[in-house]
C-alpha cells in the first residue's frame, strides 16, 4: 500500500518547501493503483487549488512516488491526475516565467520545450497519451522534473539564478530540516 511505504497519512499532507530533501529524490514508480491513491490525488488537488497552483507532484507533499496533479483553469472539475508520466517527442523551445509551490517567493525565467507528448496512467490504470503545447507543456515538464528530483531553480538562466540567491538563502534558513 502506497501510504505505508511512505509513512504518511493522507490527512497530514502538506506542501514541502525547499530545501526539504524529499524534493531532491527520484520518485519511485507506482506499481499498484489503490483506492488510497485516489484519496491522495484528491488531497493533492485540494492543496494545489488552495495554494493557487497549476500543478503539484507527490514529492512536493512528501511522497516519493510518480504521481502528478495538474489544473490549468483553477476549476475543480478540470483537475487531472497522471500516474507514472513519461514525456517524449519534444519540439522547439520557449522561455517563460516560472514559480513553484515548494519555493514560495522565488521565480525566474526557464527555457523549456514548447511542445511534448505525455504518456501516463489514470486512476483506473488506463494508459493515455496527450500532446501538449505552451503552458500545459511547461507545466508537465516542471512537474515531471519534481519526480526526478529536479527543481525549476536548477534550470534558471544565469540572471534569474543570481536574482534568486537571497530568496533561496531565506528559504534555506526558514525551512531547514534537522
Amino acid at each position: 500500500m502506497i501510504m505505508e511505504q511512505n509513512h504518511l497519512d493522507v490527512n497530514d499532507l502538506r506542501i514541502r518547501y525547499y530545501p526539504d530533501p524529499v524534493l531532491r529524490k527520484r520518485a519511485d514508480e507506482i506499481t499498484n493503483i489503490t483506492p488510497e491513491l485516489a484519496d491522495l490525488a484528491d488531497t493533492m488537488i485540494e492543496l494545489m487549488l488552495k495554494a493557487d497552483g497549476i500543478g503539484l507532484a507527490a514529492p512536493q507533499v512528501g511522497l516519493s512516488i510518480r504521481l502528478v496533479t495538474v489544473n490549468l483553469t483553477g476549476k475543480p472539475q478540470d483537475a487531472q491526475v497522471l500516474i507514472n508520466p513519461v514525456l517524449s517527442d519534444f519540439q522547439g523551445y520557449q522561455e517563460s516565467h516560472e514559480g513553484c509551490l515548494s519555493l514560495p517567493g522565488i521565480s525566474g525565467k526557464v527555457r523549456r520545450h514548447a511542445a511534448c507528448t505525455v504518456q501516463a496512467l489514470d486512476l483506473d490504470g488506463n494508459k493515455f497519451v496527450i500532446d501538449l503545447v505552451d503552458l500545459p507543456a511547461t507545466c508537465l515538464q516542471h512537474e515531471t522534473d519534481h519526480l526526478n528530483g529536479v527543481l525549476f531553480i536548477d534550470r534558471l538562466n544565469a540572471i534569474s539564478r543570481l536574482a534568486c540567491r537571497k530568496g533561496l538563502k531565506v528559504l534555506e534558513s526558514t525551512y531547514q530540516t534537522k
